[in-house]
């Protein structure tokens, strides 16, 4: 079949600024959709209590294991599928999206299953009182039916990424998030359903979009049989993301398990920074997906030296845009925190935690970019390595340490800074060597 008239058909790699913003900035809506709804959504449940706002705290960090696999769906596919791109074959790369369609389901149904079952015991565990766990077991088990679709839209902006259509993926995301936007305060308000009404809402729009994904990539080809090898190759090449992947959620699932022993106002402190820091992440990462793009597709073509001018102007890029979010961030000190909830208690915990959210942003920026860049060329390995030791060497002893002496949220994210600035030595150290510059169609 041919490809919709607006798809582009073929490869172009020149790093220009206006190229990297064609990528960018539809990626930015797409990237920007999904945390700018746990944004609403944390505001909206923030306003029921600090007890539902902890709740959804406690399940949106279980959740986040499936946006991990999301992730590494979305990026392990765009890299295969830029580079086959790049090679001149876009059959190939959409044929990457098909099998990585496959993986996604399966995987999905698994983490449904798993997530409806295990829910009850990993609220326990996470929650500092039964009253939190309780209610977060309940918006768990409606939640995680949502990561099928969750997991299908990641492997469809894969793909679509990797073939440097980035304006279907907006659509799609926008129009399913916008929709449960609408319904997620209508049913916890109107509808009276509380929690229950926020879950259904994920739901709704995570299963929407994935439907939306499949349909568009039934409309590109017909080759719709799984592979097993095909998809084998994307697990094993994937291995390392995987890894990366798990380094993050043992920091993250810590920093939530530690602030939740600070209290009720702390965790709903620490969810508010941390679902900011997902979007301040997420939204820079927009210049990450040109570079996965761009870069995929130039050492495809047997290009380094375009390589290495995407890597440097996405860092620049990176950088630049982090200041300014970090400006913005420091200029709604004092009224951020209100946007999600009224009690005073959790807006002292929140200007425990602003300064290290303003001061670390510039860095992540870069860290982010560079991130695009070596996943594009395919250096996962590196990228694993790094994240392992900075995860073991930083983050995770600082915040149980600040358990240990009772150091509050300011430990913990001292340690978030810790784990930022090691990755961002090692990355800068890793960009100045030419060893990520390995060409050809896959690596």
């Amino acid at each position: 079949m041919s490809p919709p008239a607006d798809a582009p058909t073929q490869p172009q790699r020149t790093a220009t600024a206006r190229r990297i913003a064609g990528l960018a900035l539809p990626a930015l809506v797409v990237l920007a959709a999904e945390p700018l709804y746990v944004l609403v959504d944390t505001a909206v449940v923030g306003h029921l209590g600090s007890l539902p706002l902890a709740a959804v705290a406690i399940g949106g960090t279980v959740m986040s294991f499936a946006v991990w696999f999301g992730t590494l769906m979305a990026y392990g596919t765009t890299g295969r599928a830029a580079r086959r791109f790049g090679a001149g074959d876009r059959a190939a790369a959409v044929a990457e999206g098909v099998q990585a369609s496959w993986l996604a389901l399966g995987t999905g149904l698994l983490l449904a299953l798993l997530g409806t079952v295990a829910a009850d015991p990993l609220a326990r565990l996470l929650a500092g009182d039964p009253a939190t766990a309780e209610a977060a077991a309940g918006w768990l088990r409606i939640a995680a039916l949502g990561a099928p679709g969750l997991l299908l839209a990641a492997a469809g902006n894969g793909w679509m990424r990797g073939v440097q259509d980035t304006r279907r993926p907006l659509w799609i995301v926008l129009g399913a998030n916008v929709l449960s936007a609408i319904l997620c305060p209508l049913l916890v308000y109107t509808a009276g359903l509380g929690l229950t009404g926020s879950a259904i809402a994920n739901v709704t729009a995570q299963t929407l979009g994935g439907a939306l994904f499949l349909i568009a990539l039934v409309r590109e080809t017909r080759a719709l049989r799984p592979k097993p090898s095909i998809i084998v190759q994307q697990v094993v090449l994937g291995r390392d993301l995987l890894i990366r992947g798990a380094a993050f959620q043992a920091c993250f699932l810590s920093a939530t398990a530690v602030a939740s022993r600070f209290g009720i106002a702390a965790v709903g402190a620490h969810q508010i920074g941390l679902q900011l820091w997902f979007f301040a992440a997420l939204a820079l990462d927009a210049v990450a997906i040109a570079a996965q793009s761009l870069v995929g597709a130039a050492l495809g073509a047997g290009d380094p030296d375009e390589a290495r001018d995407v890597a440097r102007r996405v860092t620049l890029a990176g950088g630049v845009a982090a200041v300014a979010f970090a400006a913005l961030a420091a200029a709604g000190a004092s009224v951020v925190p209100g946007w999600f909830t009224p009690d005073p208690a959790v807006h002292d915990q929140a200007a425990v935690i602003w300064p290290w959210f303003v001061a670390l942003l510039p860095f992540a920026g870069v860290v982010y970019a560079l991130d695009g860049v070596f996943i594009g060329a395919g250096d996962v390995a590196f990228l694993r390595t790094l994240t392992i030791l900075s995860a073991l060497l930083g983050f995770l002893p600082a915040i149980w340490t600040a358990y240990a002496l009772d150091l509050g949220l300011g430990g913990v994210w001292a340690g978030l800074g810790l784990f930022t600035m090691a990755r961002f030595a090692g990355l800068i150290w890793r960009w100045r060597s030419p060893r990520w510059l390995v060409t050809g169609a896959v690596r």
